[in-house]
């Protein structure tokens, strides 16, 4: 639902704009407030950590997201149902009970997984997918796989079975590989011999970079395969790794990439197609571990994702499609209730902090000190 209200003696411009089943509003005024109302979002990617990290960042996604899938790739990794569950705990210990966010885990894949394992975590009832890091592609996935269709293939069978989501880091890691190159070439050299293969898996491609991952989603059964979009590839490009000097805290992996390629990420997700949803792949660092001689991969965007993600539909005239993408085609594909509670996004300008203090240091957000003209907040 779109609101909107004029302050008076400004000079007016045009607005265009419709969302949900809602009419299109039009006049709006410069310096009017609107505001979109939208169904609660998920995050269908999410990186909590642990410790001091995890006490420091969970609240800024549970203020904003009913549900999150969360990230396995801890030091020792959460490869079993046992060790979700109490990661779960030690997720809602940090949340203080004062929330009614639902962390849904997730397991982290290795070559000793068993089948057994998989019925277990669909027993739990708290476990929603596992995860497919390739050995050395990320941060802390040197625990990863390494033998996909050999040692992998009877868990990912059991995984049919029981229509448990396989969450793909889809990347190559062999050094000989451009690292612009890497998303394609897993596409040719993985997921397309694994569809192939095992055609009723279902397979979330996470955080999608190129226009070959756009294309091979889109070349898919829907409802089999799906793929999660970041802010920062939708906003940024590999230019903004560099400009101004090097930028830590624009450094991701998968790597940021050319400005065709985020072109074609925002086409997608804009189009309203239903194989694209949210996922932030928010992923803290302290600010010395960023800031050093060999900095981590990973931003921290869980303040101000939903922020950027209405800036790039509003930039796109797409309005209409951000509650598709952020609140409706997640769950859809997951098996699980859309929320009903509703969030709203304020057309509001706020300035991002520079950096977010804790008890081991500071995290520095993504856009920090920039200024952001969409505010979300949960009417209460």
């Amino acid at each position: 639902m779109i609101k909107a209200f004029a302050l008076p003696n400004r000079p007016s411009r045009s607005y265009h704009s419709n969302i949900g089943d809602f009419k299109r509003f039009k006049g709006y005024k410069y310096g009017a407030r609107m505001e979109l109302s939208i169904a609660q979002p998920d995050d269908w990617h999410l990186h909590l950590r642990d410790g001091d990290l995890l006490e420091a960042v969970v609240s800024h996604s549970a203020k904003q997201f009913g549900r999150a899938i969360i990230m396995p790739n801890l030091r020792p990794p959460v490869t079993t149902t046992a060790a979700a569950v109490a990661y779960r705990d030690s997720i809602m210990k940090a949340l203080h009970g004062n929330t009614d966010f639902t962390p849904l885990m997730t397991l982290y894949l290795t070559d000793k997984t068993s089948p057994h394992e998989i019925k277990l975590a669909r027993e739990s009832g708290v476990v929603y997918g596992v995860k497919l890091y390739p050995a050395g592609a990320t941060t802390n996935s040197q625990d990863g796989v390494t033998d996909l269709f050999g040692k992998c293939l009877p868990v990912l069978e059991e995984m049919v079975n029981h229509n448990m989501p396989l969450l793909v880091h889809g990347e190559v890691t062999d050094p000989e590989i451009d690292i612009f190159d890497r998303e394609r070439v897993f596409i040719d050299q993985t997921l397309k011999p694994l569809i192939q293969k095992l055609p009723k898996l279902k397979v979330v491609m996470e955080h999608v970079t190129t226009m070959d991952a756009v294309k091979f989603v889109e070349s898919c059964e829907e409802g089999c395969v799906a793929a999660t979009v970041t802010p920062q590839h939708l906003l940024l490009n590999r230019t903004s790794l560099f400009q101004g000097g090097l930028q830590p805290h624009n450094y991701c992996l998968p790597v940021l990439k050319r400005e065709t390629h985020r072109q074609a990420i925002v086409a997608a997700v804009t189009s309203g197609n239903r194989r694209f949803f949210l996922g932030t792949d928010s992923a803290p660092h302290d600010r010395q571990r960023k800031e050093c001689a060999c900095g981590c991969a990973g931003v921290f965007n869980a303040p101000v994702a939903l922020s950027v993600y209405a800036k790039v539909f509003e930039e796109a005239g797409a309005l209409d499609k951000l509650e598709a993408f952020t609140s409706f085609n997640g769950p859809d594909f997951y098996g699980l209730p859309r929320n009903t509670r509703k969030i709203t996004l304020k057309k509001s300008t706020w300035k991002v902090p520079e950096a977010y203090s804790y008890a081991s240091g500071s995290i520095v957000p993504m856009s920090a000190g920039e200024s952001l003209d969409w505010l979300p907040y949960l009417p209460s």
